[in-house]
C-alpha cells in the first residue's frame, strides 16, 4: 500500500510501505478520508512522534470501510466486514489502509459522507473530553473557547451550543470574527482590539461568568482571566500556543474554588479513549444525525496534495477541518 512519509528535508511523499498486519483484536480499514490536525505539523517536524506500536506516518483520524477483522473481534464487538467506520488513531491515517483496535472505531453517523466522518474522531473526542468530562459543562453555563477560527473550535463551539451552553470565543481580527459567526458563538472577542480579561470581567459582572474554558492558547491571558471565572469553574489547558508562562493570582483560585487543569487526549490510556468514543456515539452522534451539530469542513484535497493541505494549517487560514481524500466513495 501507499502512505505519506516525511523525507530528510521534511517534504511529504506518497510512497510504498508494507501492508498493515492486524492482531486478534484489530480490524483492517480501507481509508477513504483522513483529517488534518495541528499535531500532524509537529509530527512532521519531528516533535510529536507516533506512540509505540503505531505507524511512523501521520494521521490521527480517518473514515473508511472494514475489510478484515481479527479472530477475537466478533466475540468482543459487533463490527464486521463492510461496516462504514471512523476511527481515532495514534498515527497512521495518511495511508490507504490502517490496522485499528476494535474499540477505537465508531460508526459513521447516518447521513454523513466519509469526508465529514473523517473530521469527527480526534476533534470531537478532544472537545467532549475537555468540555464535559474534565470541565463538567452543563446546559445554561458559559464556556470560553479561545482561537475561534481553529479546527478544534469549529467543533467545540457548536458542540457546546448543542448541549445548551453559552459560548464566548476570541479571534485575531474583525474579518475572522465574521467568518466564524456561523459557528454560533454568543460573544466573539477581537483580541487585537479588545482586552480578553476585561471582557470576561464584564461578563462576570453581568452574571454570566465563565464556568469552563477549553484553552489552546494559554500564555499571559490565562492568568489575567482566571480571577473572573464562576465559582468552582474549570480552566482546561490543552495547549500553549500563546506562551508557556503565566502569572496566576492564588487568592481567587482559593476563594472561588477554581480548577486549573492540564489535559491531553494523546496520553490517555487506550481504555479511557475507548470510553470517550463510546460517550460520543451515545451522546453526540444523535445530535449529528439530527443536524443539531454539523461537521465543519474547510477544504478537501487529494492525499497526494498533503503538502498543500499542511500549508493551509500553517498559514492559519482555515475555519473548520482540512481533509485529505484517499479514494472515492
Amino acid at each position: 500500500m501507499k502512505a505519506i512519509l516525511v523525507d530528510e528535508q521534511k517534504n511529504l511523499l506518497w510512497c510504498d510501505v508494507p501492508d498493515p498486519v492486524i492482531g486478534d483484536d484489530d480490524v483492517l480499514v480501507k481509508i477513504y478520508a483522513a483529517a488534518l490536525n495541528r499535531a500532524d505539523l509537529l509530527q512532521r517536524q519531528g516533535k510529536y512522534p507516533s506512540p509505540a506500536g503505531c505507524p511512523e506516518w501521520m494521521g490521527l483520524e480517518i473514515a473508511g470501510v472494514i475489510t478484515e477483522v481479527g479472530k477475537n473481534v466478533s466475540q468482543k464487538s459487533s463490527w464486521k466486514v463492510g461496516d462504514r467506520v471512523c476511527a481515532l488513531l495514534g498515527g497512521g491515517g495518511y495511508a490507504e489502509y490502517v490496522s485499528v483496535k476494535y474499540d477505537m472505531l465508531m460508526p459513521v453517523p447516518g447521513g454523513l459522507s466519509m469526508v465529514e466522518a473523517a473530521a469527527l474522531p480526534e476533534a470531537y473526542a478532544t472537545s467532549y473530553l475537555n468540555l464535559f468530562i474534565e470541565g463538567h459543562l452543563e446546559a445554561g453555563q458559559t464556556a470560553f473557547i479561545p482561537a475561534g477560527a481553529s479546527g478544534l473550535a469549529s467543533v467545540a463551539i457548536p458542540m457546546a451550543k448543542a448541549f445548551g451552553a453559552r459560548v464566548i470565543t476570541s479571534v485575531l481580527s474583525d474579518e475572522i470574527a465574521e467568518k466564524i459567526k456561523p459557528l454560533g458563538a454568543d460573544v466573539i472577542i477581537n483580541s487585537n482590539t479588545q482586552c480578553v480579561e476585561e471582557i470576561l470581567k464584564a461578563e462576570e459582572e453581568r452574571g454570566t461568568p465563565v464556568n469552563v474554558s477549553m484553552d489552546c492558547l494559554s500564555g499571559e491571558t490565562l492568568g489575567k482571566s482566571l480571577p473572573y471565572m464562576a465559582r468552582g469553574g474549570y480552566w482546561i489547558v490543552i495547549s500553549t500556543l500563546a506562551g508557556i508562562e503565566t502569572t496566576v493570582q492564588l487568592r481567587p483560585l482559593l476563594t472561588k474554588g477554581l480548577h486549573l487543569v492540564g489535559s491531553m487526549l494523546r496520553n490517555r490510556t487506550p481504555e479511557f479513549k475507548a470510553y470517550i468514543l463510546s460517550e460520543l456515539v451515545k451522546n453526540v452522534w444523535p445530535k449529528i444525525e439530527s443536524g443539531a451539530i454539523k461537521p465543519s469542513i474547510y477544504k478537501v484535497l487529494p492525499i497526494t496534495e498533503a503538502e498543500a493541505a499542511h500549508a493551509i494549517l500553517e498559514r492559519g487560514e482555515n475555519v473548520g477541518k482540512v481533509v485529505l481524500k484517499v479514494c472515492e466513495e
